[in-house]
């Protein structure tokens, strides 16, 4: 019995993997990464012409408009730019500092890629009375005039109370906006951002403050923490946290369903051209059906180990290989294991009842959408892992394995027991599903025709 089972298997396996199909669908991911790595450097290193244009500017203060001249050179612009990239990388882990260091043109470009070049703006101050809607028609007339000559890139009305505050009032006022249609979001960002320094410094000026020694007062330099370990100590990655379930549960879902479809798409080709029945005369339908399973889990695992692969590789070139723990990589083939047998098992029973993968749709979407619940429950599980919804759930199969894949990669893992409640729950599942499966199996590989609803697979169990 053992013998045949393997045999099946590998026939399973090798009938996946030598296929043109199967070689393109692993490769394509690594092939679509190499050619991201590739092309990136060189469309990050295209420069983008700068914006040159006018900004209007009505001052009622007299006292903005200076300070946003000067805020508004290029020099000023870049200098501001380069100060907020200083804040983001102080906070990036050594390596990324390193590789940002050693590559200042490339992250250069990165920048100004992300933000647009610096643009050449032109203050232009239009003495007028603010509150006069006759003269802010003009100058919004002014802003949507297409004569050839400088670009109109935005009209700036300050009000008054913006650097010195209404009498009792005790705030400060701001300004409007008006930009013309089709203008860049990045050129308003940079405005913003030089609208802002002009008028904390305008502000500065009026208390008979030094602005430099404002922003110095109340700039902080965020620490980056320390992440404390029973093997020693190195800087936290924020990021590699908060994405790690994701992608482990990710990868559990994509192999599980990668090898779920393949079981369903193989047993209903064997039935429709009657290969089934050949294969039956010489096999049980339950070793057919444990060969099968098996196969495919084997395939499944050739794609979740390349991915594991370059997961590791990618963790390695950013010196990020020693923040995994990777007991919880065995944990995930574990839980695939437990997770494929159950899943795979009802998939195998579904194409074994159908004529057809049209007729399988209907079948396979109560299946499908029992697992997209651990995907759409990821974000309140991987934040609040100990919860009593996360702890339940967690023991409910088949989205068990899921669960507790989450909260094992979350930054509150459970407690140990949980762990193995979770496992022996899980294969429990899989005694379940696979005695029910080949209920199923047993009487649809022979059946043709009309195909069976969920009622009728459930009186298939029950009978045979």
């Amino acid at each position: 019995m053992i013998r045949r089972i393997g045999y099946i298997a590998v026939r399973e396996f090798l009938g996946t993997v030598m296929t043109r199909g199967f070689l393109i669908g692993v490769l394509i991911l690594p092939a679509l990464l190499a050619l991201a790595f590739t092309l990136g450097p060189r469309l990050l290193n295209q420069r983008s012409a700068p914006v040159r244009g006018q900004i209007a500017v009505v001052d009622p203060t007299g006292r903005v408009a200076g300070e946003l001249r000067e805020a508004a050179t290029p020099q000023a612009i870049g200098a501001r730019r380069a100060e907020a990239a200083r804040r983001v990388m102080a906070a990036a882990p050594a390596a990324v500092r390193e590789a940002a260091e050693s590559g200042a043109a490339a992250s250069n470009a990165a920048v100004e890629r992300i933000s647009g070049a610096v643009p050449e703006l032109q203050v232009v101050e239009r003495a007028a009375d603010a509150d006069d809607p006759a003269d802010l028609r003009s100058h919004k007339a002014w802003l949507t005039d297409t004569t050839p000559g400088e670009r109109h890139l935005a009209l700036i009305v300050v009000q008054r109370d913006a650097v010195d505050p209404a009498p009792g009032g005790g705030e400060y006022g701001t300004y409007q906006l008006y930009v013309p249609p089709n203008l860049d979001d990045r050129i308003e960002n940079v405005l913003f951002d030089c609208l802002r320094a002009a008028i904390v410094s305008a502000r500065a000026k009026a208390q008979r403050l030094d602005p430099r020694s404002v922003d110095a007062l109340v700039r902080v330099n965020r620490a980056a923490s320390i992440t404390v370990s029973k093997v020693g100590e190195r800087a936290t990655v924020g990021v590699f946290n908060r994405v790690l379930p994701f992608a482990f549960v990710g990868l559990l879902l994509f192999s599980v369903m990668m090898g779920g479809q393949g079981l369903v798409t193989s047993t209903v080709e064997e039935k429709t051209s009657r290969v089934i029945e050949v294969l039956l005369s010489a096999v049980s339908p339950f070793e057919l059906l444990a060969g099968k399973i098996l196969g495919q889990m084997a395939v499944s695992l050739v794609v979740l180990g390349l991915y594991i692969g370059l997961a590791f590789m990618v963790l390695a070139s950013f010196a990020l290989f020693g923040l995994l723990d990777l007991t919880l990589v065995l944990y995930l083939l574990l839980f695939f294991v437990i997770t494929y047998l159950t899943i795979g098992s009802a998939m195998a029973a579904v194409g074994s009842a159908v004529n057809e993968m049209r007729e399988a749709q209907s079948l396979m979407m109560p299946i499908i959408l029992v697992m997209m619940v651990p995907w759409m429950l990821a974000e309140p599980i991987a934040r609040q892992p100990n919860s009593t919804f996360s702890t339940a759930i967690s023991f409910v199969p088949p989205v068990n394995t899921f669960a507790m894949l989450l909260r094992m990669t979350s930054s509150a893992p459970p407690p140990a027991w949980q762990v193995w409640v979770t496992i022996v729950i899980g294969l429990a599942a899989v005694v379940g599903s696979v005695w029910c499966a080949a209920k199923v199996f047993t009487i649809g590989l022979l059946m043709y025709g009309k195909p069976p609803d969920m009622k009728t697979l459930w009186r298939w169990i029950r009978e045979s």
